[in-house]
């Protein structure tokens, strides 16, 4: 959190600094020079000029008095409201735009310097420009002190306002409580990001980060997985929070009311003062609502530590669940994504396989995986595989991931597949003939803007500065007007592989070829043995 405080109090001294900047008087010695180019500025000077030597030379004639400015009778709103400021004789200036504020500013610093111009930041209300009396230096000076300390107060109240959501994270933190997520790795990686620092770069040191936070971290869907009585009532199904929730806590959820048993953990439900029969008549909204989000996970955590053997019944309602036994191998063990079979341990920030798993998706390989993008919306990710396939074989393909309705993500079989489909496409586009028109990738390259390149041009698009929300449309915006871009390393390589293993055959045949020609000792012997001729052959000198 000290880089959010860092930010923190950086923003309280740009405040004070901004604000300090606009103070009059800061420096009463200094010789301010009226501007003189305009007739109707010369006017109003004059006029001000006049106006504050009359209202300071009355005060001074009558301390006990109250001696107002005097108003143009012809002027429907009064621009001269005489106050009281900080116990002091004081005039409130309205209607007045900042040029015309400035140049009473500059007539008082040089002709009536009793007379001090304030300008005041009330977060309750609108800005106020005040000139305030001050009979000596002193009273100038305390007068300055106040008006500063007020600002600081208010600079800092603002600041305190802006920081808002921070303070309860920063209770969490410092209270070391127990943090409860469903598969929150990323909601922590956001909480950390907004409230607390910059992500680090490595899984290593991002876990050490957050762990240095929020020392103590269940994740409820490595809960029930750990588990086997809870796999048991999970009845191998999803291990989605709304799933969870309906299979562990019955009694609330809407979805199983009748597999309700005594052994199930009793939560109680504040309701409206109509609903007579309790949970009967609940709503018990819906999922992926942050607040019903949470409260589900609130349930199945406890529903979880009630099969694991915790009794909430027997222990005081502060129980501290961060050093209970039977929770202690369940503390601090994320899930890193939701296909990378992994679970990392937070503590220790190791990253290692988790037990049991079996794997639904195939495992990502960023060097086997092409970016397609600006295809027509109307293509369906089948009929994106089924046309890769019908070039490059039944298998090759092994998933296809969408990002929008115009870009998708392709992870081939095998890494060579990527730039023979980028080439393959180039010399679709670059012939444009008859055998163009009627091969399989057609579909694809169907209006013109399709465009392909390898994982790393995924990366670079994402990481730019442009924010859109269609991935074409991001593309276009960082200015990639290209259509294929081609690994010329990897293919310069391959042609390298292909030039060599042409020539060791071309080398291993011109060998055959001239052993039919030469004849050993051996092959004579052999021959008269066998009364065979030495067709073609010639006689091999030694």
């Amino acid at each position: 959190m000290d880089t959010r405080r860092a930010q923190e109090a950086e923003a309280l001294q740009k405040l004070s600094s901004s604000y300090e900047d606009r103070l009059s008087n800061s420096n009463p010695e200094e010789w301010v020079e009226i501007p003189t180019g305009s007739t109707s500025d010369l006017l109003f000077t004059e006029r001000m000029k006049i106006r504050f030597q009359e209202w300071r030379d009355g005060i001074i004639r009558h301390p006990n008095g109250v001696c107002p400015l005097e108003e143009n009778p012809d002027s429907k709103k009064l621009q001269f409201q005489t106050i009281f400021f900080k116990m002091r004789p004081a005039v409130q200036l309205n209607g007045f735009n900042s040029h015309q504020l400035k140049l009473i500013k500059l007539v008082l610093r040089k002709h009536v310097k009793d007379l001090v111009y304030v300008r005041t930041d009330d977060e309750n209300s609108s800005p106020q420009n005040i000139v305030v009396y001050a009979d000596s230096e002193q009273d100038k000076f305390s007068l300055m002190k106040e008006v500063k300390d007020d600002h600081q107060k208010s600079s800092e109240a603002k600041i305190e306002s802006s920081v808002g959501f921070r303070h309860v994270i920063d209770i969490l933190s410092s209270e070391k409580k127990l943090i409860i997520g469903h598969n929150c790795l990323l909601d922590i990686a956001h909480i950390c990001c907004k409230f607390v620092g910059p992500l680090p770069l490595s899984m290593g040191d991002f876990a050490s980060f957050v762990h240095k936070v929020f020392p103590y971290i269940v994740d409820t869907k490595h809960l029930i997985s750990a588990s086997n009585a809870i796999q048991y009532l999970m009845k191998k199904s999803s291990k989605s929070l709304s799933s969870a929730f309906s299979l562990l806590c019955p009694k609330i959820s809407s979805a199983s009311q009748s597999s309700a048993s005594n052994s199930y953990v009793k939560v109680e439900v504040e309701t409206n003062e109509t609903c007579e029969t309790g949970l009967s008549c609940w709503n018990s909204g819906a999922k992926h609502e942050a607040g019903y989000d949470a409260f589900m996970t609130g349930c199945v955590f406890a529903q979880a530590c009630s099969l694991l053997g915790i009794k909430f019944e027997t222990n005081s309602p502060t129980i501290d669940f961060t050093r209970n036994e039977k929770l202690q191998h369940h503390i601090n063990l994320l899930y890193p994504s939701w296909n990378s079979g992994t679970v990392i341990n937070l503590s220790t920030g190791v990253e290692a396989p988790e037990l049991g798993y079996k794997r639904k998706y195939p495992t990502i390989v960023f060097s086997n995986i092409v970016l397609v993008w600006g295809f027509l919306s109307k293509l369906a990710p089948k009929d994106l595989k089924d046309c890769i396939s019908k070039v490059f074989g039944a298998d090759s393909v092994t998933s296809v991931f969408f990002l929008d309705s115009t870009a998708a993500l392709v992870q081939f079989s095998k890494e060579e597949f990527v730039n023979d489909f980028l080439i393959l496409k180039d010399t679709l586009e670059k012939n444009d003939d008859a055998i163009a028109v009627l091969h399989p990738l057609a579909k694809l390259l169907e209006g013109g803007n399709t465009r392909a390149a390898g994982y790393e041009t995924y990366k670079e698009i994402c990481g730019a500065s442009a924010s859109k929300v269609l991935f074409a449309d991001q593309a276009e915006a960082i200015g990639i007007r290209w259509k294929t871009k081609i690994d010329r390393v990897n293919e310069e390589a391959k042609d390298v592989d292909e030039y060599s293993d042409v020539k060791q055959r071309n080398e291993r045949k011109t060998d055959k070829e001239k052993s039919n020609h030469q004849i050993s000792y051996d092959d004579v012997l052999s021959s008269l043995r066998a009364s065979k001729p030495l067709c073609g052959k010639h006689v091999k000198n030694t």
